[in-house]
């Protein structure tokens, strides 16, 4: 009898179907600078038969091959950032810290509704004012710098309490609050979510949450289909890339609404 913890066999898992789950990710990554857990989660729950947490472990640990991949071709083409990311990622492990403490004493429910609102409004946003597409990197003095390591911090706040992937607040908050074109935007977050996301591997496996044969095959799979999302992010107007990064943050506030809602009704009738 297994628990519910417990992961399928992977023998018995198709391993093609865990590619196109890594193939997705791995376009969303390129494309958008974003974890791709958005997507590997849910289907990693009906295609490997894995639990929440289990799936979001293993989406992590699948997602650091494609972030490095992908972080390399936005650097070779001048896009990334590194200073702004080695600042950022500073507040995210500080934030992460916060966000694991918080998790274990805070009643989440009013917090999730407040964090899906603000990515509502930060998509809204998004298509309202599209980014442009500048060259060159920031001027970074003072201000700019304690601004990124709040921001860090929010990131890893909301990824301890929400175990969603820091690129839905960072791409738009680089672009919105320090002006970064939003190649440079994707670029970064990708390069931030490197220390991030192999910090959370590590004491995910430590845990025993991480199906190690799932995460290589998808994580095979979403390195070589970053290459195509960073490709299909250079051909992509910032216009376009706007509206549809704001459509991933709708389907992100959509995933995690349905979440809070199942989470109130297991309460109530608890």
């Amino acid at each position: 009898m297994t628990t519910p913890d417990a992961p399928t066999a992977p023998a018995r898992l198709p391993w093609v179907r865990l590619a196109l789950v890594g193939a997705a990710g791995g376009l969303l990554s390129g494309a958008f600078g974003v974890g791709g857990g958005i997507l590997m989660v849910p289907l990693l729950i009906v295609f490997a038969n894995m639990d929440q947490r289990r799936a979001s472990a293993t989406s992590l640990a699948a997602i650091v091959p494609a972030a490095i991949a992908g972080s390399l071709t936005y650097f070779a083409n001048g896009q990334i950032d590194l200073l702004a990311a080695l600042i950022v990622a500073v507040g995210g492990i500080i934030g992460s810290w916060i966000g694991s403490w918080l998790l274990r004493r805070l009643s989440l429910g009013w917090l999730r509704w407040l964090f899906i609102a603000l990515l509502i409004a930060v998509a809204v946003r998004l298509v309202l004012v599209a980014p442009v597409r500048a060259d060159g990197l920031l001027e970074l003095d003072a201000l700019p710098i304690l601004g990124m390591i709040a921001l860090g911090v929010v990131i890893g706040i909301a990824s301890g309490l929400f175990g969603i992937g820091g690129g839905v607040i960072m791409v738009p908050a680089f672009i919105a609050l320090f002006g970064m074109s939003d190649l440079v935007a994707k670029g970064t977050s990708l390069a931030v979510m490197i220390p991030t996301a192999v910090s959370g591997t590590v004491a995910n496996t430590r845990a025993g949450m991480v199906d190690l044969r799932v995460a290589l095959v998808v994580g095979l799979a979403a390195t070589v289909a970053s290459f195509g999302g960073v490709a299909i992010a250079f051909l992509l107007s910032p216009e376009w890339s706007a509206w549809l990064f704001a459509a991933l943050m709708v389907v992100a506030a959509v995933q995690l609404a349905i979440r809070a809602i199942r989470l109130q009704r297991k309460e109530r009738a608890a």
